[in-house]
C-alpha cells in the first residue's frame, strides 16, 4: 500500500519550482552505495552495529573523519576533540545549551542561516547581529561591542557564523578577516561557533581552512554535517571542540542513557568511506552541483539582469540584490503566481532588514528546470512593475 501520511519534509506546490529549499537533488543521493555500505557494515560489525554505541561516536567513524578533515581542512582534529551528533542542527542545539544561559547575548553574522536563529532562540537568549563590513564580520567593531556589553553586566558566550560558503550569501570570509576574528575571540573570551556544513561542496576547491584549524584550542567550536555531502536523512554530523567540551557533551544524561547518537548510521558511514564510496560520491556531486550553479547563474544573468550577485565558489545558494527598495519581499507574491518561489532576504537577518535581497537554491533541480525558474522569475519581476539598471556581477 502507498503511504497515507507524508514521509519527507519538502512538498512543493503543484507546478511551482521552489528555489527556497536547500535540499539535495534526488539523483545526488547515494541510494545504491548506501545499501552496499549497510550490508557490508552488518557483515563487519554484526550485533555491535545494532546495540548501544560508544558515547562520543564509534571509533571507526571518528578515526576516518579525523583523516578526512586533514585532507579537506587545515589540520586534523585530535580524536578526543570530536563528538558525533544527529546532524548540524542537533550539534548547534547542544553547543548553545552548553555555552549559554537564559538572558545571555549571542552574536550572529548577518545575514546568516535563518533556521539557526530559531535554534539559538530556543535557549531564551538575546540574539544580536555582529557588526559587519564589506568582507564580513568586522572584528574590531565586534570587539568593541562585546566589551560594551560586558560593561553592562551581560554575558556574551558565543558568536555563530557560517564562514565558508555562507548560507545564504555563498561567500567565504577572506583569510585576513578569519585571522582577525579568531584573535578577537581569543582576546574577548567569546567562543566562535563555526558552522562548517558546506566544506565538501567546493567548486572546484579547495575550501579555505576552517576557523577551528587556525585557532588555539578552546577558541572555536566547529559544527559539521553529512547532510550536504551524503544525505540529510542520515541525521548525522559532528562537533569538533576542546576535549573538556566533548567530555561535557558525552556526559549529558540522554547520551549516558542511550549511548552514542545515531550509532548504526555512524558505522554505516564509516563503511561507506572505507569502501571508497564517500570519496567517489563527493567528487560526483561536486561536478553535479557546479553544473547546476552555472546553469542558474547563466539564466539569472539572462532573465534578471537587474540583479547583483557574486558567483559562489561552493555551497548551494545564489544571493541576489535587486535595485529597488524591498524588492526581494515585494517580488515574492508575483513570483509564486508565476510558478516559482524563493526565500526573501529579510528571513536571514535578526532585525527587520534585508528586504532588497533574495536567496535562490540551485541544489534541488536539474539545469533545465533552473533555467525555467529564472525565466519565470524574470517575468514576475516585470509583472511586479519593478525595474532597475543592469547588474554588476562579481566573478
Amino acid at each position: 500500500m502507498p503511504p497515507t501520511l507524508p514521509i519527507v519534509q519538502f512538498r512543493a506546490a503543484a507546478e511551482t519550482i521552489d528555489l527556497g529549499w536547500g535540499h539535495p537533488h534526488p539523483a545526488a543521493l547515494p541510494v545504491d552505495g548506501w545499501a552496499e555500505a549497510t550490508h557490508s557494515a552488518l557483515r563487519r560489525y554484526g550485533a555491535a552495529m545494532l546495540t548501544y554505541g560508544h558515547a562520543p561516536g564509534p571509533g571507526p567513524l571518528i578515526e576516518w573523519l579525523c583523516h578526512r578533515l586533514a585532507e579537506v581542512d587545515g589540520a586534523a582534529p585530535d580524536p578526543t576533540h570530536l563528538f558525533v551528533t544527529a546532524g548540524a542542527s542537533h550539534a548547534l542545539d547542544l553547543v548553545t545549551a552548553f555555552l549559554c544561559r537564559p538572558g545571555d547575548v549571542v552574536l550572529v553574522d548577518s545575514p546568516t542561516y535563518h533556521l539557526a536563529l530559531r535554534i539559538i532562540a530556543d535557549h531564551r537568549v538575546d540574539i544580536v547581529p555582529a557588526p559587519t563590513g564589506p568582507d564580513g564580520i568586522d572584528a574590531v567593531a565586534t570587539t568593541d561591542l562585546v566589551r560594551a556589553l560586558l560593561r553592562q553586566g551581560r554575558r556574551v558566550p558565543m558568536l555563530y557564523l557560517v564562514p565558508t560558503f555562507n548560507n545564504p550569501t555563498g561567500r567565504s570570509l577572506p583569510p585576513a578577516v578569519r585571522a582577525d576574528l579568531v584573535e578577537a575571540a581569543r582576546r574577548t573570551g567569546v567562543t566562535l561557533v563555526e558552522d562548517d556544513t558546506y566544506r565538501e561542496l567546493a567548486y572546484p576547491g579547495p575550501a579555505p581552512p576552517s576557523l577551528f584549524s587556525a585557532a588555539e584550542t578552546g577558541t572555536v567550536v566547529r559544527i559539521g554535517s553529512f547532510a550536504k555531502s551524503v544525505a540529510p536523512g542520515l541525521r548525522l554530523g559532528w562537533v569538533t571542540a576542546a576535549a573538556p567540551v566533548v567530555r561535557a557533551l558525552t556526559a549529558r544524561g540522554y547520551v549516558d542513557s542511550g549511548g552514542g547518537v545515531n550509532h548504526a548510521n555512524a558505522l554505516i558511514l564509516a563503511e561507506f568511506a572505507t569502501l571508497g564510496l564517500y570519496r567517489r560520491h563527493v567528487e560526483a556531486i561536486r561536478v553535479r552541483y557546479a553544473a547546476q550553479r552555472d546553469a542558474l547563474v547563466a539564466a539569472v544573468r539572462r532573465r534578471l539582469p537587474q540583479a547583483e550577485f557574486t558567483v559562489p565558489a561552493g555551497g548551494w545558494f545564489l544571493w541576489l540584490r535587486l535595485p529597488e527598495e524591498a524588492a526581494g519581499t515585494r517580488l515574492l507574491p508575483y513570483a509564486e503566481r508565476a510558478g516559482v518561489s524563493y526565500l526573501p532576504g529579510n528571513q536571514f537577518h535578526v532585525a527587520d532588514t534585508g528586504h532588497r535581497y533574495l536567496r535562490l537554491s540551485f541544489s534541488l533541480f536539474d539545469p533545465e528546470t533552473l533555467a525555467e525558474a529564472a525565466r519565470r522569475l524574470g517575468a514576475a519581476y516585470r509583472s511586479a512593475g519593478l525595474s532597475g539598471a543592469s547588474a554588476r556581477i562579481s566573478p
